[in-house]
Parts: C-alpha cells; sequence; structure tokens
C-alpha cells in the first residue's frame, strides 16, 4: 500500500516537472506587462545668433553647454533620450542649405552620459535658425511607440527659414494625435521670440520658458525631463459653459480646457448621498503674464448657492497654479429608497491672470480639471460637511459670537465702573 502511494506521488511530481517544462509562460501570464520607456529629445540652436556673451558673463552656447552636462548627469535611468542640432554646419549665406542645416547629435535610446557629454562638447556656433525644419526631424526621431514623448526645444531666437512657419508645423504634429508635446525655452528673448515660441509651445499642450540665468536652464530641462519619465493620462478635452445649466456633465477622469484671461467656465458634476465629491483645477501660465494672479475653484448649488470653495494664487514663481475642493454628501437616513436621486453640483472655474498688452490672450490659457466620486466618510471632518462653508452658516455663527462677545464685554464695563464709584 505505502509502494502504491509513493508511486503515485512519484508520478504526480514527473507530470508536475513536465508541466513546467513544456509551459514555462504559464506563470508569466500574469507578470505585469513592461512599460515603455518615454521618450525626450532636445533640440539645441547651435546658429551664429549664440555667440552672445549675455547669460552670466559667458556665452550662450557656454551658458548652455554647461546646463546639458547637467542635465545629462540627472537623467532618470528609464528616459530614452537623443539630441538634435539645428544650424550647426552650415556657415555659410545660402537660405536653401542654411535652412536644410538640422542633424541628429546623438539618437533617441539608452543614454551614454559620456558619448552624450563628448558629443555636446564638439560644438560651435554656426549657422542659421531652422527651428520648423528641426521640429520636423524631432518628430520623426521620436516615432513610434506608445510612450511619452517630449522635444524640449531651446533657441535663442525666431525662425529664420519661412515660410516653413514653426507655429504651423507644431499645429500640423498636434493634429496627427500623437500626443506628441513641444516645450519651447527662449535664451534672453525679444519679443518676437517670446511670440514665436510661446506658439509653438501652445499648440501642442507645452509650456513656454524665458530664461536669463544658466542654473535656470539647467533647472528647467531637468524638470521637463523628468516630467515625461512620470506616468502620464491622456486627458479628455471638453468645453466649459458660460453658465452651469448649459455646462457639459462630467464623470470622474481629467479633462483638458481653455480659458481666457480673468473669466470662468461651468461644468456639471451629480453626486449621489454617501458620496464625496473631489475636485481639483491647474491653470498653466504658457505665455508671459503679470507676477500676481490666481486661481477660484467654486461648488455651487443650481439654484446659484455656494457649497465650498478652494483657491489659490501665485506671484510668479511658478507656471502652474492649482486649487481643489471637497464636498461629501451625506447618506440619506431613509434606507427604503431604492435608488436615491443624485445632486447636480455646479463647478466654476475662475482665474485672475493678465498679460502685458503685447501678449496676445487667445487662445485661452491651458486648464485641467480632475473630477472624482469616492465613499464619504461617515463622520466626516471636512468644514463642508458641517455647512460652515456654506455662506449662511457662517454668517449665523459669527454674529452668534459677536453677540456673546458684546454682551460680556458690557457687563464687565458695568462691574468695573460700578466698582469704580463706590472706591
Amino acid at each position: 500500500m505505502i509502494t502504491r502511494k509513493r508511486l503515485a506521488a512519484g508520478v504526480c511530481g514527473l507530470l508536475a516537472a513536465l508541466a513546467a517544462g513544456l509551459f514555462p509562460a504559464g506563470a508569466a501570464a500574469d507578470e505585469p506587462v513592461a512599460k515603455a520607456s518615454p521618450k525626450v529629445e532636445l533640440v539645441l540652436d547651435v546658429s551664429g545668433s549664440m555667440r552672445a556673451r549675455d547669460i552670466d558673463g559667458q556665452s550662450r552656447m557656454a551658458a548652455a553647454k554647461q546646463a546639458f552636462n547637467e542635465v545629462l548627469d540627472a537623467v532618470p535611468q528609464e528616459v530614452q533620450l537623443g539630441i538634435r542640432t539645428l544650424g550647426a554646419d552650415y556657415p555659410g549665406k545660402d537660405k536653401k542649405l542654411g535652412c536644410k542645416d538640422t542633424k541628429q547629435l546623438y539618437p533617441v535610446g539608452p543614454l551614454d552620459r559620456t558619448e552624450a557629454k563628448t558629443a555636446v562638447a564638439t560644438l560651435a556656433p554656426t549657422g542659421w535658425t531652422p527651428i520648423g525644419p528641426a521640429l520636423l526631424g524631432a518628430a520623426d526621431d521620436l516615432e513610434g511607440g506608445d510612450a511619452t514623448r517630449r522635444i524640449v526645444l531651446i533657441t535663442d531666437g525666431e525662425d529664420t527659414c519661412a515660410p516653413l512657419d514653426p507655429c504651423v508645423v507644431a499645429r500640423d504634429i498636434a493634429a496627427k494625435g500623437i500626443h506628441l508635446v513641444i516645450d519651447t525655452l527662449g535664451l534672453v528673448p525679444d519679443a518676437k521670440t517670446r511670440d514665436q515660441l510661446s506658439c509653438i509651445a501652445e499648440a501642442t499642450g507645452g509650456t513656454y520658458t524665458s530664461v536669463q540665468h544658466t542654473d535656470e536652464l539647467a533647472d528647467r530641462v531637468s524638470q521637463l525631463v523628468d516630467r515625461a519619465a512620470e506616468p502620464v493620462v491622456t486627458p479628455v478635452a471638453t468645453e466649459g459653459a458660460k453658465e452651469c445649466a448649459k455646462a457639459p456633465q462630467l464623470k470622474p477622469g481629467l479633462y483638458s480646457d481653455r480659458e481666457t484671461f480673468g473669466r470662468h467656465r461651468w461644468y456639471r458634476v451629480d453626486v449621489l448621498p454617501g458620496q464625496e465629491l473631489r475636485a481639483s483645477v491647474s491653470v498653466a501660465a504658457d505665455r508671459a503674464v503679470n507676477k500676481d494672479y490666481g486661481v477660484l475653484l467654486r461648488a455651487v448649488t443650481v439654484h446659484g448657492r455656494e457649497i465650498v470653495r478652494g483657491s489659490e494664487a501665485g506671484n510668479g514663481r511658478t507656471d502652474v497654479i492649482s486649487a481643489g475642493l471637497r464636498y461629501p454628501k451625506a447618506q440619506l437616513d431613509d434606507a427604503d429608497e431604492v435608488k436615491p436621486a443624485a445632486e447636480t453640483v455646479c463647478l466654476q472655474v475662475s482665474n485672475s491672470f493678465s498679460a502685458p498688452v503685447s501678449v496676445k490672450t487667445e487662445p485661452g490659457l491651458p486648464v485641467e480639471l480632475t473630477v472624482d466620486l469616492v465613499d464619504a466618510p461617515d463622520e466626516a471632518s471636512d468644514v463642508a460637511s458641517f455647512g460652515l462653508g456654506r455662506g449662511w452658516w457662517l454668517l449665523a455663527a459669527l454674529v452668534l459670537t459677536g453677540l456673546v462677545a458684546g454682551l460680556l464685554w458690557g457687563w464687565i464695563s458695568r462691574w468695573r465702573i460700578a466698582v469704580w464709584r463706590t472706591n
């Protein structure tokens, strides 16, 4: 009997070993699929104007090389990075040849820091500024795959190869729907350069930054490369309305929109009893703006009564400003109600951005709105759950506090006068 059991156990073990050998990928089916590596290409202007010595006492080219060395040392391991130049090789006056002067200095892929630094060190300011052709080349360099793709353009001047307008090139890239973002950095830019670089960035949902110092350049490029390495959720394009009644109905998710300077947009969300609405908004300053600004996010009933608000102010130190709010809706006491009615909450997004007269205000500023609905806490500590953030309750509490304080102060004053007369 024992011999038979041992024999059966041995046969089972042999079958298990054969199954493992024949189907080695069976267990791997549950393993997570490897995430595609994000791709970034740095596009550097090496035109003749980069000889100008107006960045921290050194030439623009020297400042760019120093910044690149710092950036290359800090590139995340998972990022595939490449470098493309424009105006680096042709020093002549033939525009047709000068506008073809763009090439890939270092291919997009796993980064060999020493090799990339060596390639950058050989650059010298030379020729034209073919920004449009360089963007087209960079888009080709990043083609393929579903990973995050980003172009970071660093230049000190506007394109010199019209009629191939780089703004039109950027719009064409955006129209392909490949989610390729172009960020632009202007080295000591003039007004025309700012306008052109802002236009390029706006077309693809990127950002524009003016750079005056070497450390600013290194920090900003590093931020953009790191941003490419972070998980990205593609927002759903929506269009807010001028009033709540005509606002789009939003479900939990991430949404993008454009908002004109100093205006507001309305959106609607349905909140069931026992749910908590969590919403946040971010507005990006993708062009030159005045330093003092703010953003306001309000939750309002369909009748116009404010429920709760969140706001934030800025002074020009960042290019994005955000605000958020929470609104927990209590569970109904009537357990017999099978399908409770949802409350429509109107979300208003407002901003107080302003800009110099020379800056175009159209299209509006990029807006990202996040909406989430979670289970409301049983005993919420949030101020809104007690109604103190809803206007009248707060006003009543302040009035009552003032009344009690006034009565108390009057009683103390009368007592002091009585004591003074007695003595």
